[in-house]
């Protein structure tokens, strides 16, 4: 029986051999890997309901509406590769219950109670961006300075964003100090998909296949952690 090391691997090494060989998209590629490991996954979809995060610079679009997107093809990407999956957030509504003063806070435990009592192997935190200089773009991987695996994940998570860059430019995971960050022991991320202040990004996350490549990417950079 193979190890999960190297079932990992292979299933790596199938999606990208795959997608040369085939020239098909990354959702077919996919669909090829091999389910045989069972570990469980957490994908988390920023934000919801009241809580709609940063808005299109241009689209007008909630961050939330992308977060759950995104989330959502990159559940069905490792429920496909084996991978036992819980989201946070299954619909546009926000998990904080009433919306009263404090429902952020509300919200925050209620995404922690639910890592917690999964017992991840993994914690992936979908969002978008936003900065003042719209001349900024392009994926950001954060991570709890204090987890060296955290650092791990979000360094092959990145290497995987940097691939996408359609500047050209490349970016180094970074630390974060975030409360999701620290729900968990297993490694965890914040994945900034690109910033909605950049005309640019706010266009190509608006995209249905583009948000297909960014799902894929974020989940072959978590392939590539447990190999």
């Amino acid at each position: 029986m193979l190890t999960l090391k190297k079932s990992v691997l292979i299933t790596v090494a199938v999606i990208v051999l795959i997608t040369a060989a085939l020239g098909v998209g990354a959702g077919v590629a996919a669909a090829y890997v091999p389910s045989s490991n069972g570990k469980i996954i957490v994908i988390d979809a920023g934000h919801g309901g009241i809580d709609a995060g940063v808005y299109g610079v241009e689209s007008g679009v909630k961050e939330s509406e992308i977060n759950l997107a995104i989330a959502k093809l990159l559940q069905g990407k490792f429920v496909n590769a084996g991978f036992r999956v819980v989201m946070t957030r299954k619909t546009q509504a926000g998990l904080y219950g009433t919306k009263s003063k404090g429902f952020k806070m509300r919200d925050m435990k209620k995404r922690r109670q639910i890592i917690e009592e999964s017992n991840p192997d993994m914690v992936i935190s979908v969002h978008q961006n936003y900065c003042p200089l719209p001349s900024r773009r392009g994926g950001q991987v954060f991570y709890n300075p204090e987890s060296e695996s955290g650092k791990k994940l979000a360094e092959c998570v990145q290497a995987e964003l940097n691939a996408l860059a359609c500047d050209g430019k490349k970016t180094s995971a970074l630390k974060g100090d975030y409360y999701l960050l620290k729900c968990s022991e297993s490694p965890s991320v914040i994945v900034e998909c690109g910033f909605l202040s950049n005309p640019d990004d706010d266009k190509l996350l608006n995209d249905g296949a583009y948000r297909e490549s960014v799902a894929y990417a974020v989940f072959k950079g978590a392939l590539f952690y447990f190999c």
